[in-house]
Formats: structure tokens, C-alpha cells, sequence
């Protein structure tokens, strides 16, 4: 199979006939062998009704239903689960992603061998002071941060190589960051498109002003989790050390001054206290990586089953 269209949906049911009436249309004129996988996330409004009525059409048609929304990344992570195709593509079901934007997306990927190719909304038509201002930060952020030269981490629309999202999870708000994510599993040549953004047509946008919390809090992990964890004592254990030493250079201080220069009331001081706390501290973080070198070194199953996933064994 050519290609597989996976499309997280929440609450879409009046753009689903549109939108997969184009894909088909997309997918007959280049002649490609494809697969639609929409998976529901929890939608109220007859969206999974609208699904298996297309699927009785289109047998490329696939529906996964969540009982309840479990967010984004959870339905990301289940249509790569299910997706076979050579390409995977990734959309909103809003219509504000042209799916006359695949052919060139799956040129990039067959014919320039990039591993990712993520969307730029160059032009885009949300509301500028609650979407772009703070996209624009984020991208910003994530870009520096990543050192991936993308402009829209956050772009519905991708294209990925099959190995790389069967090399991933994507789980709490990650979506925003799959670059990233493929970037620590391995796959560096990540390249970007210029897409057309088009206006919402129907329903209303699924996003509130919780997701930038959210999404600057999931990326501090996406770095933690990259950077350390497969070594958390690298981390855990430098800083612990370092609280642990300035703890016992001041307890030592004060020892000194009560004993040798006989200054009364050491206890009594703050300093005393602080030392006190900082040595605590730094045990506790020491003993923090000790116990994830423990998980990490005895997580061997898991990481062979990625590695065997990268490989396709």
C-alpha cells in the first residue's frame, strides 16, 4: 500500500463526506493504493455514525472509536498503530488541511528520501493574537531548544516514512513535538513544505488556552526524556552532589567558627538550617538517580522491542 491517511477527530461530523470525497478524488487521479483511517476521539455529535456510512462505500475506509476523548496523541498513536501504508499522512478533519497537498508530500518522502516532512502554514487565517502569537513562541522554542529547522512544529499535516512512526509514541500532548520525538529515535533528515491553510468551513475549534501550558510543560519532558533518560544519575546525581557539597561546606563553616573561633548560637543561625536542607536535598536527588539507573538498567525488554521496531525485525 502507497499510503496511509490517518485523521484524529473530535466533533467533525458535518466535514467528514467533504473531506474524504477529496481524499478519494486525491488518491484515484495520482493512481495511488491507500487506506483512510479516522479515529474518533470521543466525538458526540454522530461523527462514528458518519464513519462506518463510508466505510459501507469505501472499503479503504477504516474507523477506531475511543469511548470517551483521550486527546490528540492517543488518537495519533492508534492510527499509527493500525496504519500499513509505504507513507503515512497525517490531517486534521477540519478541512483546514488540503489534501491536494499529498502527492507532493509522498514525493518527498519515496523520491528525496526524507524520513519526516512536516506542514508550514505560512499563510494562516486563526485568530492572530490567541493562536499565532503564541504559536509563533512555541515554534520559536522548540526550534532553539531541538535544533530542528522546522517553522510549524505543530502542523496537522505530515508526511512520515513507515519506520518512523512505527519507532514512536506518541502520548500526552506530544503531538506537537513528533519531530522531536523522531529526532531521538534516530531519524534526522526531517524536511518542511509550504501547505495552504484554508478557513474553518464548520463546527468550532477544539483547542483551549490550556494547551500552551500543556504544550511548554510536555516539551520540557520531550528534552528531559531525551537528554537523560537512559542515564537519570547524569542528572540526578550532578545536581544532588552539588546540594549535598554546598550543604557540607557551610555545615563545615559553622562547626569551625563554634569551635575554633567560639562563636555561640550556631543553631540558632539560618545558615545552619539551609545547610541542613541542602544536604537532604542532594541525598534525596542522588537517591532519585540511583533508582532510575535501577529502572532504566532493567528495562531491557522494552528497549530491544524498539530497537527490533526500528529495524523491522
Amino acid at each position: 500500500m502507497n499510503i496511509s491517511v490517518v485523521i484524529p477527530l473530535l466533533n467533525e461530523n458535518e466535514s467528514l463526506p467533504e473531506l474524504n470525497s477529496w481524499i478519494e478524488k486525491v488518491m484515484q487521479n495520482n493512481h495511488f493504493s491507500y487506506e483512510i483511517i479516522y479515529i474518533d476521539d470521543g466525538s458526540t455529535d454522530g461523527s462514528w455514525e458518519t464513519i462506518q456510512k463510508l466505510q459501507t462505500i469505501n472499503p479503504s475506509v477504516k474507523g477506531i472509536k475511543f469511548q470517551r476523548n483521550y486527546g490528540k496523541s492517543a488518537a495519533l498513536n492508534e492510527g499509527f498503530k493500525t496504519s500499513s501504508g509505504d507513507v503515512i499522512i497525517t490531517m486534521d478533519a477540519d478541512l483546514q488541511d488540503s489534501p491536494d497537498e499529498i502527492p507532493e508530500l509522498y514525493r518527498m518522502i519515496t523520491e528525496e528520501n526524507y524520513d519526516m516532512v512536516s506542514g508550514w502554514k505560512k499563510k494562516r487565517y486563526d485568530n492572530k493574537l490567541t493562536k499565532n502569537l503564541p504559536s509563533k513562541l512555541f515554534n520559536a522554542t522548540a526550534r532553539r531548544m531541538s535544533k530542528i529547522k522546522l517553522h510549524d512544529f505543530n502542523c496537522g499535516l505530515k508526511a512520515y516514512r513507515k519506520n518512523v512512526v512505527k519507532s514512536i509514541e506518541v502520548f500526552g500532548e506530544m503531538h506537537r513535538y513528533v519531530p522531536i520525538l523522531a529526532k531521538w529515535a534516530g531519524f534526522r533528515k526531517i524536511g518542511e513544505k509550504v501547505v495552504e491553510h484554508r478557513a474553518r468551513k464548520y463546527g468550532v475549534t477544539k483547542f483551549g488556552m490550556s494547551r500552551f501550558i500543556n504544550g511548554f510543560l510536555d516539551l520540557m519532558t520531550i528534552f528531559f526524556v531525551g537528554k537523560f533518560g537512559k542515564r537519570p544519575m547524569h542528572f540526578f546525581g550532578l545536581w544532588g552532589t552539588v546540594s549535598f557539597m554546598i550543604g557540607l561546606m557551610i555545615f563545615t563553616w559553622l562547626s569551625v567558627s563554634k569551635f575554633f573561633f567560639d562563636v555561640t548560637g550556631m543553631t540558632q543561625r539560618p545558615l545552619f538550617f539551609f545547610a541542613i536542607l541542602s544536604m537532604i536535598m542532594g541525598t534525596q536527588l542522588f537517591l532519585a538517580g540511583f533508582i532510575g539507573e535501577l529502572i532504566s538498567r532493567n528495562s531491557t525488554e522494552r528497549n530491544n522491542y524498539l530497537i527490533e521496531k526500528r529495524l523491522g525485525l
